[in-house]
Parts: C-alpha cells; structure tokens; sequence
C-alpha cells in the first residue's frame, strides 16, 4: 500500500463529534503509554515528521503510523512539538490521580500532612494546566512558580470542608489566567498567525475550566455516597482497613473514563468569528485579509 501521501495529520476520527472525539481521546489519554521509553517516544514522533515530509520508510503499516501518531499525541505538546514531562501529560492523570488519592487518604489525621499532601495534589493539578496550556503563548518560570504556591494555599480549608472540587477549580482559573491578560495566538485555517486575542482565551478558559470540572466531580460527588452507603453494610465494617485501598481503586475506575469524555466535550482546536474578537485586532485581521478570514483558530488546551 502507497503510504507516501498519507495524511497522518488528519484525525482518525470526526472531530466535529462527540463520539469522534471521544474515541480520539480514548487513544491518547491511554496510560499504558506512560511505561514507554523516550527513546521509543522519539521513534514514534521520528516516524510522524518522515510520515509529514512524505518518506514512509519501507515495510511501514498504516496501523503503525496510527500507533506512532497515538504515541506522538500523547507525549508530544501540539503546538510546540517538545516531549511533555510525563506527570502532566493527560496519560498519567489515572495513576498520578490514584496515587494521590491514595495518599490524601491515608493520611489525614493531622494538619501537617493534610496540608502536605493537599500541597502535592494543588501542584500536580498546577503542573498539568502549565503541560497542556496554548505553548503559543509563553509562561515563565517565574510565574509557574507564583501559581503553585497561591493555588495551594486555600487548599487545606477546602479539603477540611469537602470543597476540593472548589480548590481544583481555583487552581484550574488561576493559572490560565495569564491568558486573560496577555490573550493567546490565533490563526487563519492554514496555521498562519494573526495575533493574540483576550476573548479567544476567555472562551477556550472557559471550556477547559467545564471540562475539569466534569473530570472531577464523579470522584467528588459520586464516591462519596456509593462509601457511604457501602459503609452501612456489616461486611464493610470488617473490612475497615481496605476502604482506602478500594476508594483509590474507585477514583481510578472513574478516572479511565473521565478523562477522555471530559477532555471531548470541546474540540481542542477551538474557532471564533472574526467578528467577535477585539475591535483593534478585528481591523488588523479586515485591514490586511478583507472578508477573506471569517474565523480564526486556536489551541484552548486540556
């Protein structure tokens, strides 16, 4: 089979759906993915480019440019096309999710560790908004150091509460909310930039912020009431000691399927009539393009 013009680019799956998406985020959230060498990471995203710049090498499957592209979407940031640290990558939120649940469970019985480990979830949530932001518009150190200390610290009363949901969503709004301020780069359908735009990014914050919610809650709301009933149950209390480990369990059953439906419920590749931007940068986009840009586009993240 003639693989040389085989647009690896183009999605497996309808991205104008629902369903297309979902099945798209099903293979890229996989967290078989995350026990993948770098170097083998590297032979896929090697793979990809020879696929893009059409030298197929000999004897290659179009199962195996899928499996490769699988590979380079789950490791690799879509705008930059840099290998993403592999504790914010959306492969690892089922195992870094259950591994500190694990230990926010486990230890709860002073304030000390409570605050510790709701230090290490806050951080970990603030490391996977900075992996999985719009690359095209730059952080620095300097302010991801800023968003991990200020979202961890309303985190020890909102867990105390049971509002952790509230603490991921102010983790979530305020370490996007750089690109509220500076706005984020758009561009025309062919890729090619036009500017950066405050009311793209407050929709894509927005979308993003829904999606993370949507993650979270079955574990937030659901769980708590299946344990709690669970608990009334006279064979629950003999087993007392493996309520923890069956809660962890839980969330990472929860998880599997959390993430990609909620990362699907928007196209990661968002659009916006150009009319509905910024009037300075609405008269730019006319001034050079005329009516010929109707909308622009742009990477909200995950």
């Amino acid at each position: 089979m003639d693989l040389s013009r085989f647009d690896i680019d183009s999605p497996r799956w309808d991205q104008s759906t629902f369903m297309g998406r979902l099945k798209h985020f099903f293979n890229i959230t996989d967290c078989r993915t995350v026990l993948l060498s770098d170097a083998r990471l590297d032979e896929a995203k090697e793979l990809v480019e020879s696929c893009r710049a059409g030298s197929v090498p000999p004897g290659t499957t179009e199962e195996q440019l899928f499996y490769a592209k699988k590979l380079y979407d789950s490791a690799f940031h879509p705008d930059t096309g840099e290998r993403m640290n592999l504790i914010g990558r959306m492969s690892f939120q089922v195992p870094g999710g259950m591994a500190i649940t694990g230990f926010m469970l486990q230890f709860y019985r002073t304030v000390p560790a409570v605050v510790f480990w709701q230090w290490v979830n806050q951080s970990f949530n603030a490391l996977v908004n900075y992996t999985n932001r719009n690359a095209a518009s730059p952080i620095s150190n300097k302010s991801l150091d800023l968003s991990v200390i200020v979202t961890s610290l309303p985190t020890h009363m909102g867990f105390r509460r049971g509002k952790s949901m509230y603490s991921r969503l102010w983790v979530c709004l305020f370490s996007l909310c750089r690109e509220i301020l500076n706005g984020i780069a758009v561009t025309d359908e062919n890729g090619n930039k036009l500017g950066h735009s405050r009311k793209a990014a407050i929709k894509g914050i927005t979308q993003v912020v829904i999606s993370r919610v949507t993650m979270a809650a079955p574990g937030m709301i659901i769980l708590p009431i299946i344990m709690q009933r669970l608990e009334k149950h006279k064979f629950m209390q003999r087993i007392t000691f493996l309520h923890a480990p069956l809660q962890v369990m839980m969330v990472g059953v929860f998880l599997i399927f959390m993430v990609p439906a909620a990362c699907s419920l928007f196209p990661q590749n968002c659009s916006m009539a150009v009319s509905k931007l910024e009037p300075e940068l609405r008269n730019s986009i006319v001034s050079q393009y005329g009516d010929k840009v109707q909308y622009v586009y742009f990477n909200k993240g995950l």
